[in-house]
């Protein structure tokens, strides 16, 4: 039993928690959540050409980056909310808090995909070269992410807490 709560506790691969999972096996867990990486990472990278149209200039770069990011990240919360933590918290005040611990702990993935994504774009100053460096940075980021959400964001609430 996991921590006298009554939850059963199945370690997966590396000691990966799937207790509170849905029921996913270790196999679909980790398909499914490399699904929805790949669908934010579209949606990111979508937002980024589209603004791109309008130049390369640092300030059109930055909107694209950042604009790109917020897309991909709301895509990516409600995926994982729903469907990788199987979280079931209502109301503004409880999503207000996973969401803001979402975003804060997306920020030290974030500096591993925007800092892989301008390395790239200064190495190379093509869009072939800046979504290279932008999955790379965005693979890495996630299974980090993943772990972080697991344990500071949709963590199981013991029995009697409030959300």
């Amino acid at each position: 039993m996991d921590g006298g709560q009554g939850t059963a506790r199945r370690e997966g691969a590396g000691g990966l928690s799937l207790s509170g999972r849905g029921g996913l096996s270790l196999t679909a867990l980790v398909t499914r959540y490399c699904a929805f990486a790949a669908l934010a990472t579209l949606v990111n990278l979508g937002v980024q050409r589209v603004i791109l149209l309008g130049g390369h200039a640092a300030p059109v770069f930055a909107a694209a980056i950042g604009v790109g990011t917020i897309a991909g990240l709301v895509t990516k919360y409600v995926l994982d909310k729903h469907w990788i933590f199987f979280d079931r918290a209502r109301g503004a005040k409880a999503h207000g808090a996973k969401f803001g611990r979402y975003a804060f702990f997306g920020l030290f993935t974030t500096a591993i995909f925007w800092g892989s994504e301008t390395v790239f774009w200064l190495a190379g100053r093509t869009d072939a070269w800046r979504e290279a460096g932008a999955v790379l940075g965005l693979a890495v980021g996630y299974v980090v992410k993943y772990r972080l959400d697991r344990k500071f964001v949709f963590a199981p609430v013991p029995a009697g807490d409030s959300v």
